[in-house]
């Protein structure tokens, strides 16, 4: 199976900010016979669901943690780890039908928000209560290897939030929401290597497929900032829809999406340009409290979470259409799609 997960949305119809020269893909038409899975992490829930693409339905549903949040799959596709946010630990399940695999313990604090699995095995999971990172091997053989990276405590400075992670696995980058800080871990030679505070509220993030650009976003100053991945220097901001939270970046890199939590919307920047070429318009309302955003592996789908709603909005990237909504759990939030 192949996989596509998030950090990490796109294009469409109501015009905001002007023209742009972007080339968008034609519209594709939705067809019910579409492949594959989406799983959800139920936050209010404390579950873990598994939803049939083709028809929307839900086929398994697991129990998990208090307040599951991101989610990350295996590079075989075969098992999904789940962050628990108010816990201690990570949890792997399989993905056909939610078997629980293990549960691995990280420490007093660790309050794992985000993890990340990478195509030579290992995970990186972000402790956020601990303010290190922790670099998992053997996650899915019930014989885990555990190093930290980074430890500064008791007492415990804030750790990353979200994380992204270069193609080589050699670099590693976390949001620090608190101190509005950008951090770049070494992963080879287990060690933070750089640090810079970029704005306020800083908490989305996605790196560009050839790691040229890392993007992050500020929640109050509703902007997206492109960022050096190796100085963390900015290159450049551009305006966003309110409360940027998350960030997705297209399979191809011509663009990176943000899931605006005050607007109900996404905002498409064009990479090259470093401007806003479309808004879609999803929910239209905070109310929804749109948060988690994932694009299908070729990029033709968006998945976003309305986990207000306790649905998730499937979103034609070429036209824009909201085509659906898929009923979860109590407070979907965290996203993987397994096709």
């Amino acid at each position: 199976m192949r996989i596509c997960l998030a950090i990490t949305a796109l294009v469409a119809l109501a015009a905001c900010g002007g023209n742009s020269d972007a080339e968008i893909p034609g519209p594709v038409m939705f067809q019910h016979g579409s492949q594959g899975a989406l799983l959800v992490a139920n936050k209010r829930g404390a579950s873990l669901s598994r939803l049939d693409i083709a028809n929307g339905e839900e086929t398994h549903r697991a129990q998990t943690c208090e307040n599951p949040h991101e989610l990350t799959v295996s590079p075989d596709g075969a098992q999904v780890m789940v962050a628990c946010y108010s816990g201690t630990s990570v949890q792997v399940f399989t993905t056909d039908d939610l078997t629980p695999v293990s549960e691995i313990e990280l420490g007093e604090q660790a309050r794992v928000h985000a993890a990340i699995w990478l195509d030579d095995g290992r995970v990186i999971a972000g402790a956020e209560g601990r303010g290190s990172l922790f670099v998992i091997e053997g996650a899915g053989t019930g014989e885990p290897s555990v190093t930290e990276i980074g430890a500064n405590g008791p007492p415990y400075a804030p750790g990353a939030h979200l994380l992204a992670v270069d193609a080589g696995g050699r670099y590693a980058w976390g949001t620090i929401i608190p101190t509005g800080e950008v951090v770049r871990y070494d992963l080879g030679e287990g060690a933070e290597a750089a640090r810079r505070k970029v704005g306020e509220d800083i908490e989305a993030i996605a790196l560009s497929p050839d790691g040229a650009d890392l993007w992050v976003s500020s929640n109050s100053a509703n902007q997206a900032y492109r960022l050096d991945p190796v100085t963390l220097e900015p290159r450049g901001r551009v305006a966003t829809s309110d409360v940027p939270i998350r960030l997705a970046m297209h399979p191809s890199g011509e663009f990176v999406v943000s899931s605006n939590f005050g607007g109900g919307d996404l905002s498409v920047i064009d990479t090259e340009t470093g401007e806003v070429v479309r808004t879609i318009p999803v929910s239209g309302s905070s109310d929804a409290v749109q948060v988690t955003l994932v694009f299908s592996e070729d990029g033709d789908r968006l998945y976003a979470a309305e986990t207000a709603t306790d649905t998730i909005a499937e979103v034609d990237f070429a036209s824009g259409e909201v085509l659906r909504r898929l009923p979860t759990g109590p407070g979907g939030d965290g996203l993987a799609v397994v096709d």
